[in-house]
Order: structure tokens, then C-alpha cells, then sequence
């Protein structure tokens, strides 16, 4: 078949294939077929978003020529408005938050984008949030316009209008389950929407979700796998789910742990030869599950929103996932985390009285200080500690008038103690304990991101 000729990078958006996870889905009746978004002309699924809502914003006057493109980005939707935008003219600013992969920033600058970084960790009211960073960028600069990906219709429209027909015809009608992380929700609404509509109802549409993500019905606390779910910061105090977002769309979800997302997605790459990011681990690790009940009558397509060429520094990193508690081979500290006691935390909110309370437990008297929360059943990511407190500080401060036990142990603070991954060695965590130029008691190890003890110099030996 010969390849089709375009006379730009635009028409090229779209018409992706669907490829037979054989490996994968090996041994399971029903087959999965993966729609390779990946191979996108900006390298995933969000550029048929950007074009979509570029063109609206043109049809209704919002964006004019010489104007300039603002968005907040977990840096794919940046990604791909930065393609569409530079090939129409127009100046384009991506909010992007600061625990995003470089590799994206880099990207985003590769095509002409300005990057501007801002916290993701911080309340939604906060102005140093990134949504309020980029808001006030589109307000400040004439001609801006704000594409607010989450709100905007244009988003799943596009999804309706094309990817949605692609997989009708892709699999001539057979399609019966369809599987894609949630974001904005522009994707799987879109889809959704045209699948069930082109099978009269009978298609069944299932979002991949991270564990913790609200969607599903988690806590809201930090996960690792970037791009789907939706956080939800303590302190903030009005949660506002995406208008882009129809629920109604979606008949379930299926909760993947971190865990599971990023061994899926480096399986993909190992075993499928298809090297895509960790919400395709996600997705694929979902369209598994479901698969599995059901019968060779059935069709599964799932989406791989993007490409793991972003994530090469994370998922695809031996070093990375060892260094965040994923990845567990040879020579590790889980002897020696599993001989300590439960983690012991005191939290942001706490009296220096009631973190005395707390330390009487600690290893060593040094405890993490987190943020608080209500009770979180995934315990505490390590991007949700703020600091450490130890009881010869804390008794000493009182001791010398520094401090009152009413006092907000948050003034007392010292820096976070060093982690490592329960995938790395005692000697590396013997290492972390003077990596800062500073020579700390403790490390913390992490299980999966979140903390799950404390190894004390004394152990280490």
C-alpha cells in the first residue's frame, strides 16, 4: 500500500493504526488490539485535541493571527499546540508542571513552545498553581487566548469526530469494550460517545485510572504515572471535576496501582515492541483485566496515548524505578525494612506537644513530616513530605524557650531526610545519608513512591 502524501504536518493528525497485542493478551480468548496514538505527528493523542480546539478558537474569533496560544500541560496537549500553533502563526506559552518528565519541556522548546514551570502540589487556590499561572499569562498578554484543555467541548469533539470512526472502521464494527486512561476526559468522552452511539449502546467503555486518582474513587494522594487521574490536594478547597469530562460516558474503571501501569509499559516496549508512556501501561494493564473475563466473541481496543521517547528518564530508567521503590532486584534494603517498625509520620498540622507524642515511636526519634489529611489508605507519597522533625530538636527548643508544646511544629522543621527506593542497596542508602554535604541519621525508603520506613544510620552499619 502506498504512503499517503500530505501538504502539511496537520493533515498528518489522525489515522492511526490498531495494532494485536499477541504477547501480551497471549492465552486470553478475547483479542486486545492497541490504537498506536504514539505515532501522532507531535508524538500522541493530544494532537488531535489542539488542532481541534485551534480551529474552533479561529472559527469563533477567539484566536486571531499574530495572537498567542497559552496552556496549562502535563506537556502532550503543550506538545501538540505547539505543532499546530507554530505551523499557523502563532505564539505559543505551555504552563507545564514541575514533576513533568524534561524530556517534554524539551520537546515543547524543540518546536518553538515557551515553557514556563509552576508547582502542581499546592492547592488549587493557590496562585503559584499552575491553572492560576497560565490563566494570568492569558490575561496579562494581548491576544492571548487560553485553550483550557479540561473545559473546552473542542477537545472530545475531536475524538468524535475522528478516533471514534477510526476504530468503528478499524475493526468493521466488531469492537465491544473500549479502554483509555482519563485526563481531561476528552478522549474517552469523545470515543465513548461515538462508540456507543455507532453500536446502538451495546459498546462497553471502561477508564484506566491510577489507584489514587479521584475518577475511581481513590483518595486523591500523588501517583507516578503522568498525564490521567485527577489529584486532590488537602488544602484545596473546591474540587471542580473537567467539563470536557461526560462520566455518563463511562460504564467503569479499572484502579491500576503505579506498580502495574510502569511494569506494563516497559513489557510493551520489551515484548510488543511498542515503547509508549506510563499511561499506556496503564490503559494496556486495565485492557488485560478486562479482557480476561471475557470471551473470543469479544473485541478490545485500547488506547497508547503517547510515546515512551518522553519518559526515558522515568518508566524506561532501571535507575529511576530502583530509585522510587518500583523496581526490586539482586541486593536491596527490603531486609531491612522489613525487620523496622511501622512508619511513624507527624503531620504539617501538628503542636510541637503533639509531635513529641508521635516521636516516642520513631526510630531513632526522626519522624517525615507530611502534609494532613484525612485517613489516605495509600499512606504517604514521597512528593507529600514537606520536611523532618527529630526529638533532641524538638526537646531542645523547649528546653531553651525556642519553643512552646502549643507551638506549630511547622516553624521547626529541618530539611526532608535523604530517600532511597527499596529496589536500591544498603550502600547506596548509606551514601544518601551524607549525599546533601550534609551528614543526616536517617533515609527514607520508598515502596512504590510512598513512604514506607525509616532506616536510621545505626541500622545501615
Amino acid at each position: 500500500m502506498m504512503a499517503a502524501v500530505h501538504e502539511s504536518v496537520l493533515e498528518a493528525i489522525g489515522g492511526t493504526p490498531l495494532i494485536r497485542l499477541a504477547r501480551l493478551g497471549a492465552g486470553i480468548a478475547a483479542p486486545i488490539y492497541a490504537k498506536a496514538e504514539f505515532l501522532n505527528i507531535g508524538g500522541s493523542v493530544k494532537d488531535r485535541a489542539a488542532l481541534s480546539m485551534v480551529l474552533a478558537a479561529e472559527r469563533d474569533g477567539l484566536l486571531k493571527p499574530g495572537g498567542t496560544i497559552v496552556e496549562a500541560t502535563s506537556g502532550n496537549t503543550g506538545i501538540g499546540l505547539a505543532v499546530v500553533g507554530r505551523q499557523r502563526g502563532y505564539r505559543v506559552i505551555a504552563g507545564v508542571a514541575d514533576k513533568t518528565a524534561p524530556e517534554k519541556s524539551d520537546i515543547l522548546r524543540a518546536y518553538g513552545a515557551e515553557v514556563v514551570l509552576a508547582p502542581t502540589a499546592v492547592p488549587a487556590e493557590d496562585p503559584r498553581h499552575l491553572f492560576n499561572v497560565v490563566q494570568r499569562l492569558a490575561e496579562e498578554i494581548p491576544g492571548a487566548w487560553l485553550a483550557n484543555q479540561y473545559d473546552n467541548l473542542a477537545n472530545p469533539d475531536a475524538h468524535i469526530r475522528t478516533t471514534g470512526p477510526e476504530i468503528w472502521e478499524q475493526t468493521g464494527g466488531r469492537v465491544t469494550h473500549f479502554v483509555a486512561g482519563v485526563g481531561t476526559g476528552g478522549t474517552i468522552t469523545g470515543t465513548g460517545t461515538y462508540l456507543k452511539e455507532a453500536s446502538g449502546g451495546s459498546v462497553t467503555v471502561i477508564g484506566a485510572d491510577p489507584e489514587s486518582s479521584t475518577y475511581g474513587g481513590g483518595d486523591g494522594s500523588p501517583w507516578y504515572v503522568e498525564s490521567i487521574g485527577h489529584y486532590l490536594h488537602p488544602d484545596t478547597v473546591e474540587d471542580r471535576q473537567p467539563q470536557a469530562l461526560r462520566s455518563e460516558v463511562i460504564d467503569s474503571y479499572e484502579r491500576i496501582p503505579d506498580r502495574e501501569s510502569l511494569l506494563t509499559a516497559r513489557r510493551l516496549s520489551r515484548e510488543e515492541g511498542l515503547l509508549a508512556g506510563p499511561s499506556s501501561g496503564a490503559a494496556v494493564a486495565a485492557a488485560l483485566r478486562v479482557a480476561r473475563r471475557l470471551g473470543p466473541d469479544d473485541l478490545v481496543v485500547v488506547v497508547l496515548p503517547d510515546s515512551g521517547r518522553s519518559y526515558l528518564s522515568k518508566v524506561h530508567s532501571d535507575a529511576w524505578m530502583r530509585a522510587w521503590g518500583f523496581l526490586e532486584e539482586g541486593d536491596t534494603v527490603r531486609p531491612l525494612l522489613d525487620a523496622t517498625g511501622p512508619l511513624v509520620v507527624v503531620e504539617a498540622g501538628s503542636t510541637v506537644a503533639e509531635a513529641l507524642e508521635v516521636l516516642r515511636g520513631a526510630p531513632g526519634g526522626l519522624a517525615p513530616v507530611v502534609l494532613a489529611r484525612a485517613a489516605r489508605p495509600f499512606g504517604v507519597a514521597a512528593t507529600e513530605v514537606v520536611g523532618s522533625v527529630s526529638w533532641s530538636a524538638l526537646t531542645a527548643a523547649l528546653s531553651d524557650g525556642a519553643a512552646k508544646p502549643d507551638d506549630p511544629v511547622a516553624a521547626l522543621l529541618e530539611p526532608a531526610l535523604p530517600t532511597v527506593g527499596v529496589g536500591q542497596s544498603a550502600a547506596e542508602a548509606r551514601a544518601a545519608l551524607g549525599a546533601s554535604g550534609e551528614e543526616r541519621e536517617a533515609v527514607l525508603v520508598l515502596v512504590d513512591g510512598r513512604v514506607a520506613g525509616v532506616l536510621t544510620r545505626e541500622v545501615l552499619r
